[in-house]
């Protein structure tokens, strides 16, 4: 990350990093979960995962995404709810870890660099809403 995208970051005030923070994690995740949906049986081959379970996979992160986006736009933000999508999200790097560590599915090389790679990036939302929630003053 740029020191300019630091310094941008660190330039929001009240609730709007938080609100940024879940944002990104909703666009991004859906984004995954279509794809997900509308082309697991092109990606089945080069990720060496079972077509079913991709999709599985993609409405799973179609659902979590409305919830995240939900999350980050009520008229306050619920700490709590943060923290659970911050708890989820870490729960996605460990399961995402683990599905390469242990062979689930039998990925290929491609399918378990981008598993990593996505749970690298889920980690970043995770790391930054996190941060993100620590900011706000206690009343908001």
């Amino acid at each position: 990350m740029t020191s300019a995208a630091i310094g941008r970051i660190t330039a929001l005030r009240g609730d709007s990093l938080p609100r940024v923070a879940l944002g990104l994690d909703a666009v991004v995740t859906a984004a995954n979960g279509v794809a997900y949906l509308a082309a697991a049986t092109l990606l089945d081959g080069p990720l060496g995962m079972p077509a079913g379970f991709l999709r599985g996979v993609g409405a799973f992160l179609i659902v979590f995404a409305a919830c995240v986006a939900y999350v980050g736009t009520r008229r306050q933000i619920d700490r709590s709810a943060v923290y659970a999508v911050i708890a989820l999200n870490a729960l996605w790097v460990v399961d995402s870890i683990a599905l390469v560590a242990l062979g689930w599915y039998g990925p290929t090389t491609g399918g378990s660099i981008w598993t990593i790679l996505q749970a690298g990036v889920v980690a970043g939302f995770a790391a930054l809403q996190a941060y993100a929630i620590r900011r706000i003053p206690a009343a908001m």
